[in-house]
């Protein structure tokens, strides 16, 4: 196979990239941006290799994408490419609804045109895997799990333009066709994460002594994946998934925020004593809880297990203490982002900015 990958500079296409690239199954050629939160050093090892080709292409740019299938002649897509974090959606929606929704549209359109185009074959082996959250599903009560039958009730700008792009692609399938499969993921976690993320920024500020700001009661809660995990579960949805099916991806691993922090200071303190042997539970500062902030997510991943024979091989245990290490022995990489791009601030306050 020649996948293209979009986002695939970001942290789980990155992840998905290794690992096609590591079982020499695939030629990978990679379409990203390179935005704010691209980490190209997650795919250094493999910049020169004979199956990988980067690509910088904005997917919202009709003309760059066809010419990147004319040249390349992928024989699946896998598409990551999304603005991701709540809490810019909510100080910019304009930005989310571009990439992930405009965007979506343009790589649908283009694909679509390319697929009609090939041999007989070459159009039954194709694949378009569209690759999404669970917010899309908006919020759970403290009992069930999302399905894949779950209606959808966005509740953040970011999930409200996943969602669209979710819709899309369904759209796109039953419409023109097009050979789909969407998998909804739980919240990832792992290594190459960018900081403003839960765990890796709770990691760093614990290693600086920093407060450890967690919204409200630091009662949400979320089903945390492995990103390495997740990244099977997607070439597994590529290869085996049936056209026109979505899967839901989940780690069956649901844990309180505030539970999250505390085992993230209880691993740094193990790792690296604070001086007066203190514990770093004293720096968790409960701040205002952002607007929309969804209450409980929960997946269930009985298809994907069923149909796929997946599952997850990392427990929240042992893939938190795996992370936790990560970040430590990789200061350098986190600190240029610190010293560079971002500097651990508070999103998600801003009124939203007016379009124009």
């Amino acid at each position: 196979m020649k996948i293209l990958v979009t986002g695939g500079a970001g942290f789980i296409g990155s992840a998905v990239i290794r690992q096609l690239l590591s079982s020499k199954t695939a030629q990978v050629v990679n379409v990203d941006k390179l935005t704010y939160a691209a980490t190209p050093e997650a795919l250094e090892h493999w910049a020169e290799a004979e199956d990988y080709a980067f690509e910088q292409v904005d997917i919202c740019d009709a003309a760059a994408l066809h010419a990147v299938f004319a040249r390349r002649r992928p024989t699946a897509v896998m598409h990551l490419a999304a603005e991701s974090h709540v809490d810019r959606s909510i100080d910019n929606a304009g930005d989310f609804i571009q990439t992930n929704v405009v965007g979506s549209y343009r790589l649908l359109e283009t694909a679509t045109a390319y697929w009609r185009e090939l041999e007989s074959a070459e159009k039954a082996a194709f694949r378009f895997h569209h690759i999404s959250t669970d917010e899309v599903f908006g919020a759970l009560g403290a009992e069930g799990h999302f399905t894949e039958e779950t209606p959808y009730q966005p509740n953040s700008p970011y999930s409200a333009s996943k969602a669209s792009s979710d819709h899309l692609v369904r759209a796109w399938n039953k419409t023109y066709g097009l050979p789909t499969v969407t998998s909804n993921c739980s919240n990832n976690y792992g290594l190459y994460q960018f900081p403003e993320k839960l765990i890796p920024l709770m990691i760093i500020n614990a290693l600086k002594g920093k407060a450890l700001p967690v919204y409200g009661k630091g009662e949400n809660v979320r089903d945390w994946l492995h990103v390495e995990d997740h990244a099977r579960a997607l070439i597994a949805v590529l290869t085996q998934g049936r056209v026109g099916e979505t899967y839901n991806v989940g780690g069956d691993s649901e844990e309180r925020n505030i539970d999250v922090v505390g085992r993230i200071c209880d691993l740094v303190d193990a790792r690296q004593p604070r001086g007066d042997g203190s514990s770093r539970r004293d720096l968790i500062t409960f701040v205002t809880d952002r607007p929309g902030h969804d209450l409980r997510y929960a997946v269930d991943s009985s298809k994907i297990r069923s149909e796929l024979a997946w599952r997850p091989m990392e427990s929240f245990e042992t893939g938190l203490a795996k992370t936790v290490d990560w970040y430590l022995a990789h200061e350098a990489w986190w600190q240029g982002i610190l010293e560079r791009r971002y500097q651990g601030e508070r999103l998600g306050l801003a009124t939203p900015k007016k379009a124009g």
